[in-house]
Parts: structure tokens; sequence; C-alpha cells
């Protein structure tokens, strides 16, 4: 089954997403197995992120947004924490500082853009402007329905550049909300979670749906498509994004570069130390170090 195409948003559809069912797992009809698979996919994502990185040519933007307690830490955490740190960064997007609010609303975006090799995840991002503003009446509807043609100018910009972008909108019910509220008053490890907010913006789920369902329809590009990602079972939202992003990185076909110096003179060099060493410590003890170090990066593995 491709997630890719199950999940993604056709350019140029409406959608609806009280017709998308948040507790849907496709071929999935356990935890067990999806475990299973996310542990495969993490494998394949570190290669595949060590390819890209290598590779040094293209580099990718992931957008998370959701409504809250929809996951998109869990996601992170779970899913793209399989990562090498040296290559991937997380960028978390809240209320603009008095600098940003100076400048236009791509600006603060902008600067956190991955470069290349890069894969940069985005907690909230741009999207908030034609989110928030809209729900809260922040702007007039002139303003954040003109910022739907920039979002898309933007991301087409990042594409020509070689990033590629994948944006999910992690979707749960209300029921399932209110259930993860209240694990996190039963839970005081989940004490700092909590915050004003969230019995707030609660109140204006029916407005964060017509502006998410508008914002999905507008944007999602063929360059930058929109995946709508069921999120009431929460192994299945991390099986979901991980395979999308494996898919994805799977198909660029990314190649190693060529080496930047003659191998077979390196090979001579090498050859040269390992005798020089044999000579100053013995040939056993020599054996018997490569041995050891053979093994213990094995295990580092």
């Amino acid at each position: 089954m491709n997630y890719r195409k199950l999940f993604r948003v056709k350019p140029g559809s409406h959608v609806r997403l009280g017709k998308i069912d948040p507790s849907f797992t496709a071929e999935h009809k356990g935890k067990k197995s999806a475990l299973a698979a996310v542990e495969k996919l993490d494998g394949e994502l570190r290669a595949l992120q060590y390819l890209l990185y290598a590779e040094g040519r293209r580099s990718l933007l992931i957008c998370l947004q959701a409504l809250d307690a929809a996951g998109k830490d869990g996601t992170i955490n779970h899913v793209l924490g399989s990562m090498n740190p040296q290559g991937t960064r997380v960028h978390g997007f809240k209320v603009p500082s008095h600098e940003e609010a100076q400048h236009d609303f791509l600006w603060r975006i902008e600067q956190q853009a991955p470069k290349k090799s890069e894969i940069v995840i985005f907690n909230r991002s741009h999207y908030e402007d034609v989110l928030v503003t809209r729900v809260h009446n922040l702007v007039p509807k002139k303003t954040w329905e003109a910022r739907y043609t920039m979002i898309n100018d933007f991301e087409q910009r990042l594409v020509a550049s070689g990033t590629h972008i994948l944006k999910f909108f992690l979707h749960i019910s209300p029921e399932e909300q209110l259930r993860r509220f209240k694990q996190r008053l039963d839970d005081p490890a989940r004490h700092w979670k909590i915050s004003d907010g969230d019995y707030t913006e609660r109140g204006f789920w029916d407005d964060y749906t017509a502006a998410y369902e508008d914002a999905l329809s507008q944007t999602s590009t063929e360059h930058a498509p929109w995946f709508v990602i069921p999120a009431n079972n929460k192994w299945f939202r991390n099986l979901a994004v991980a395979r999308i992003v494996v898919e994805t990185l799977a198909a660029l076909d990314m190649q190693f570069p060529a080496p930047s110096v003659d191998i077979n003179e390196m090979r001579r060099k090498y050859h040269s130390a390992e005798l020089a060493e044999e000579k100053k410590i013995g040939k056993k003890a020599w054996q018997k170090l490569i041995a050891a170090t053979d093994k213990k990066n094995k295990g580092d593995q």
C-alpha cells in the first residue's frame, strides 16, 4: 500500500475533514504489527538520511501541523528522532516576537529553511498565519486569503533551490483530544504540557476545522503536498509519517558523491601506516587491537 498516495491531498481537491476517519489504520489491525514496521522504517530512514547528508545536493523540509494534543512532539520523538542529529534540526514556531512581527510573515520562516544536506522539521509553521490569524480575526480576511498564494510561491522557490517539502496534518477527533487532556491531568509528568489555552482553543474547533480545510485545499501542490494523517492511534500516526518520509527519500534515487581523493593512493598510505604499527607493537598485538575495534564499532551501530 502506497501511503504517499493514500493520505495525500490531491491538488485542486477540496478537503472535508469530517469525511476522513481519524481512527483509520489502513492494513494494520493492531499496535504490534505497526511497531515492528516502524522499527524497520527507522533503520531505512537512518540510512536514507545519511545518504542525503553525504550527497550534499538536496534538503528536506517537513511541516507538522495539528490541533492541540494531536501529537506533533510525539511524532518528532518517535519517528524523526531516529535520524542523526548532525544532519537534522527541529524548529518550533510560537507567537511572533516583536522583531518578527515587524516583518512579512514569511521572514522568520525563510531564516529557518533547510540548507543542502539537511532535514528540518517545523513544529508548526508558516501555516499558523492562515490558521490562528484567521480564527481569531487578527488580520482582515483579504490579508490571510492573499497568503495562500504567497505560501505557494515561497514553497515553489524552496523546491527550485533543491528542497523537497512534506506537510503533515495530524488528524484527531474532539473526543480523542479530550481523552489526551485527561491524561495530562492524571499524569504529573505531563502537567507541564497543560496551558490555559487548551480549552479556550478547543472552543474554536469548528473554526479551526474550516481554516485547515481551506489551507489544505489551497496549498497542496505537486511540489509541496499535504498529507492528512489519521492520528487517533499514536502508533499508526508514527507508522504513516515514517513510511511517507521513507518513500519520499527513497524515490529521490540519491547517490554517494565521487571520492575527492585517489582511493588507490589512500590504500597505499593505509598499508604503509599498518605496517608501521605492526612493527611498533607487534603483529599479534596489532591484529588483536583491530579485532577489538571492529567488535566495538559493530556494537555501536
